[in-house]
C-alpha cells in the first residue's frame, strides 16, 4: 500500500530534482530501444540479428534502471545492477562495435559508445551511478560515538 506524504512534504530521495530527470532519460531511451528493437527485429533481423538482439536487451536494461530509480531508496539495488550491466554493455559493445566492424553489421543502441544517440548511453549509467552514490551518501546514518564513560569513582 502506497504511504500518502503530506502536502509540502520532501518526495523520497532519488526521486525529485536530478532523479526525477534521470527517470524520465532512462524512461525515454528504454521507450526508443524498445521500439527500435522491436522494428528491426520483426522487419529485419537476418539482416543482424546480434545487434538487433542487443538492442532489444539494452532496452530491457533500461526498463529494469528506470524501474529502479523511479522507487528511490527501495530501488536502489535494482537500479544499481542495471546500470552497471548498462555501463559494462556500452563499454563492451561500443569497443567491439569499433574493432570488428563486421560483427555488427548495423548499429546497436550501444554501437560505437551510442554515437547514433550523441554517446548519452556512455553517460547516463556514469550519472546513474553517481546519482545512486550521492544519495546513499546523504542517506548514511551518522557514526556512532561511544557510550559515554561513567566518571572514575572517587576515594574519600
Amino acid at each position: 500500500m502506497r504511504e500518502e506524504r503530506a502536502l509540502g512534504a520532501p518526495a523520497e530521495e532519488g526521486t525529485s530534482g536530478p532523479g526525477r530527470v534521470l527517470v524520465a532519460v532512462y524512461g525515454t531511451f528504454a521507450l526508443a530501444a524498445g521500439a527500435r528493437a522491436g522494428v528491426q527485429l520483426a522487419t529485419r533481423f537476418s539482416e543482424a540479428p546480434v545487434a538487433y538482439l542487443l538492442s532489444a536487451f539494452a532496452a530491457v536494461v533500461y526498463v529494469v534502471a528506470t524501474v529502479g530509480l523511479a522507487r528511490g531508496p527501495r530501488g536502489r539495488r535494482l537500479a544499481l545492477a542495471a546500470i552497471t550491466v548498462e555501463l559494462v554493455g556500452v563499454l563492451v559493445v561500443g569497443t567491439l562495435s569499433l574493432a570488428d566492424r563486421a560483427a555488427f553489421p548495423d548499429e546497436t543502441v550501444w554501437s560505437a559508445y551510442g554515437r547514433g544517440y550523441y554517446f548519452v548511453p556512455l553517460v547516463l549509467p556514469v550519472l546513474g551511478l553517481l546519482l545512486l552514490r550521492r544519495n546513499r551518501a546523504q542517506k548514511s546514518p551518522p557514526p556512532k560515538s561511544p557510550p559515554p564513560k561513567s566518571p572514575p569513582p572517587t576515594s574519600p
